[in-house]
């Protein structure tokens, strides 16, 4: 789950970057998808996952982040839907209390192993 976990952790650091640019779209010329999407991609096959190795675990707080994850999948795979993404709906996604609350989950998780 480490790698999982990594994943999240640097995507949503990239996309802070990707905030402060002020784009109006992510859309490039020709089908090569953007440096944003790849991550967003990549963040969204990785909470996912997290959920998936979780839900057979019969901790409470581990459902937690389960619930989290399956959240936060969601909201980034609304963003990905749209045909240009802007550094204001980034914002917004990074602003949300379902991938702050993953990201929170996944530190305290990351602690409690420690």
């Amino acid at each position: 789950m480490h790698d999982q976990i990594e994943t999240v952790e640097s995507g949503y650091e990239y996309l802070l970057a990707y905030a402060a640019q002020g784009k109006d779209t992510d859309e490039t010329s020709g089908n090569a998808a953007s440096e944003v999407r790849n991550r967003l991609s990549a963040m969204a096959d990785a909470a996912l996952s997290i959920a998936s190795m979780l839900e057979d675990d019969n901790s409470t707080f581990k459902w937690v982040v389960v619930d989290d994850a399956r959240k936060a999948h969601a909201a980034i795979s609304l963003v990905l839907e749209q045909k240009g993404i802007s550094s204001e709906m980034v914002d917004n996604l990074n602003a949300s209390i379902h991938l702050r609350a993953l990201l929170t989950d996944l530190f305290l998780l990351s602690e409690a192993k420690s």
